[in-house]
């Protein structure tokens, strides 16, 4: 046996090559919904999962079950921003100012309150590229009222371009390795153990934020944007609509 040939045959052995696609969609449609409803999701590898999963699949030769993922992910995209949206709309954002936070503080709460103040649909859109911003927008956007109807749609864009992207540039770019088998196997072993890793110290670190004391004297963007909108009759009164539809 050469030693290219065992170097392929140990990092190919293991849990790895028998978990197949099925754990695959699993894993990637879990984790895509809960960082895109959920505080949790903050501390997720989003990024990273998408990519490392276009190259386990790469790893099997799914290519119609990586673009098939692709589609049922940015479904679940969508549909965890809008969960993350009806969340900010019914209890705010208080929750995500944390004395001495890490990435729950005063100061990163104000910062993508004003990246949303600024850019409006298109920061929902672009949110998806940033990570701690994807997770914060959608609460924010609720908390402030922004028009259910465009921040639909700007959720839909904003799936369509990060979801298929990221996973496609990990399932092509495994499969430029295909003339070096074991340098592919060994992208798929870096791939799946960065997941894991992150994944571990993701929810470490979230169980350090969520034990700081809320920062009360953190400034809402519900606060600040209801103070400059002009009230109005029905569902239109609450804080922050007039200026978050913009």
């Amino acid at each position: 046996m050469t030693t290219t040939t065992a170097l392929t045959t140990t990092l190919a052995w293991g849990p790895l090559d028998s978990a197949g696609p099925a754990t695959v969609w699993a894993v990637v449609l879990t984790f895509i919904f809960l960082e895109c409803a959920f505080i949790v999701g903050l501390f997720l590898p989003g990024d990273s999962l998408l990519v490392a999963a276009g190259v386990v699949l790469a790893q099997h030769g799914h290519e119609r079950g990586a673009w098939t993922l692709a589609f049922v992910a940015v479904v679940l995209a969508v549909a965890g921003n809008q969960a993350g949206y009806l969340v900010g709309r019914y209890t705010g954002t208080r929750i995500l100012a944390r004395k001495d936070g890490k990435m729950l503080n005063r100061a990163n709460l104000e910062r993508a309150g004003r990246f949303l103040d600024r850019w409006g649909f298109w920061s929902i859109v672009v949110a998806r590229w940033i990570p701690w911003i994807r997770t914060l927008a959608p609460m924010i956007a609720g908390a402030v009222r922004m028009d259910n109807r465009k921040f639909l749609l700007a959720n839909t864009v904003g799936a369509v371009l990060w979801v298929p992207t990221l996973l496609m540039i990990g399932y092509y770019g495994a499969g430029l390795l295909d003339s070096v088998p074991w340098l592919k196997t060994a992208a798929v072993v870096a791939s799946v153990a960065f997941f894991v890793l992150g994944t571990g110290f993701g929810v470490w670190r979230y169980r350090q934020e969520m034990r700081r004391p809320i920062d009360d004297t953190a400034e809402l963007p519900e606060n600040r944007v209801g103070a400059n909108a002009a009230p109005a009759d029905g569902d239109a009164d609450r804080p922050g609509e007039a200026e978050s539809d913009r």
